[in-house]
């Protein structure tokens, strides 16, 4: 992570690997593109099935009881008045169809319902007459009623309403819903499915990113070939890195001792052969600078996970201030809770508040007193502890503010008679990161620099 800008710690954005997930995961994304997808065919296949069976059964229903009343009505029209009372008698006994008189002041409700049918009803008035009534209901008497005239005498014809075929659609109904949630867990599993080799993929990526490239291992035999080139790329990427990372230790080790032996010699001829006290403490210090130089190179190559603990954040904060505490050139001043844990290790966390006061002292000195007045002060926010590291100085150009933490980088302005390696900010960030935190820096309001550090609470 790279400061980007003068942004406090509190107001940036979290590390990847800690950021709360945002949005929908490539699983849900995919759930809902396809359930999509289905729903759409659901609806094209509601439509087609509208043009293709409702259609044809509205008009085999209309045909169904246009018959019955015409034959009732041919049969009531040639017939006696005995023989009438008969066939009425005998309809509503065995076929299940009631015949009465209509009156004037019969009172009925007209027949309403979903496309079926209505459909069935204009198609009904087609056949028998425009003066044709479809009823619901015919003085409060439920069933389905169809009101009929033979010459000058109206007829109502009462039948079941299931000639309108409600049976059949709440049957079609329940098929639907039942095809639409099994499609779902088939739409679900399948997603799953797909996705399996991702998140393997992405678990791997994020140990390989910590240093375990040992640990992150894909499954070479699985049954997908794809996926099976892509774990076997990945497992010879992480084997070359793991061979070039060994590599690389050996190599700062052995440059580590190959030039500390030198050095101490150096050292030692120094303190014995040179007479003049004032070059051989020039000498003695440029010797010390390039051992300490030698430790920064180390520390900035260390790729091991740091081994994270309970560590009292007041306990490290007193250790690194106790340390300069008789520097006549800064002023320390902390704030913060008593008892405050952090989740980090101790050495390691040390080493940051030491190294981020030191840079204080060399850069954030007020141009009126050439003091360096220091303000450390930490707070929590829900799991996290929230640490800044504030100086009174000039601050630095925001152009140059996102540099400051890459290595070897020095600001022109505040840098110039420096002598280190450039690598003080640049362990700092990459130690706070392999504690699982945060570390940014922001130029402050009144003036000087701000260096912020986000850790998890303990």
């Amino acid at each position: 992570m790279e400061a980007t800008g003068p942004i406090p710690l509190e107001t940036a954005p979290a590390p990847l690997e800690l950021q709360a997930r945002r949005g929908f995961s490539l699983f849900w994304r995919t759930f809902f593109f396809l359930s999509l997808l289905l729903f759409a065919s659901i609806v094209a296949w509601i439509q087609t099935f509208r043009a293709l069976e409702s259609e044809p059964r509205a008009v085999q229903s209309a045909q169904q009881l246009a018959s019955l009343v015409n034959l009732s009505r041919a049969a009531l029209r040639h017939s006696d008045a005995i023989a009438s009372v008969s066939l009425i008698k005998i309809l509503a006994d065995e076929g299940g169809v009631r015949i009465s008189l209509r009156e004037p002041k019969d009172t009925f409700v007209v027949l309403n319902g979903d496309n079926l049918v209505r459909r069935t009803s204009e198609e009904l008035k087609i056949r028998l007459g425009a003066d044709t009534v479809v009823a619901s209901s015919v003085n409060n008497q439920n069933g389905l009623w169809v009101g009929f005239s033979i010459d000058k005498n109206q007829y109502w014809l009462q039948t079941d309403e299931s000639r309108m075929g409600a049976a059949i659609r709440s049957t079609w109904l329940i098929w639907l819903i039942t095809a639409a949630a099994l499609s779902l867990v088939g739409v679900a599993f399948i997603v799953r499915l797909i996705n399996s080799p991702l998140k393997q993929l992405s678990f791997a990526t994020s140990r390989m990113r910590g240093g375990a490239f040992d640990a992150s291992l894909l499954d070479e035999r699985v049954a997908t070939s794809e996926i099976r080139e892509v774990n076997i790329g990945f497992n010879r990427m992480a084997e070359q890195l793991s061979t070039i990372e060994q590599d690389r230790v050996i190599m700062l080790a052995g440059i580590s001792h190959d030039l500390r032996t030198p050095l101490a010699r150096l050292r030692l001829e120094t303190e014995l052969s040179v007479a003049d006290e004032d070059a051989r403490a020039h000498m003695a210090a440029d010797i010390s600078q390039l051992d300490a130089i030698i430790d920064k190179f180390l520390d900035y190559a260390r790729a091991d996970p740091a081994k994270l603990e309970s560590v009292s954040l007041n306990a490290v904060v007193k250790a690194a201030v106790y340390a300069v505490g008789e520097a006549d050139d800064m002023r320390i001043t902390v704030t913060m809770p008593d008892d405050l844990n952090v989740l980090a290790d101790e050495t390691e966390l040390l080493r940051v508040m030491s190294n981020l006061i030191e840079n204080a002292r060399r850069y954030g000195k007020t141009p009126e007193t050439g003091i360096a007045l220091v303000d450390i002060t930490a707070k929590t926010r829900e799991q996290w502890v929230l640490i800044k590291v504030r100086d009174h100085g000039m601050g630095v150009a925001p152009d140059t503010l996102p540099k400051l933490t890459r290595p070897f980088f020095r600001g022109d302005a505040a840098r110039t008679a420096a002598t280190g390696a450039g690598l003080g900010l640049a362990i700092v960030e990459k130690t706070i990161q392999r504690m699982g935190g945060m570390f940014g820096l922001a130029n402050t309001n009144s003036g000087g620099l701000a260096a912020h550090i986000k850790l998890r609470r303990s």
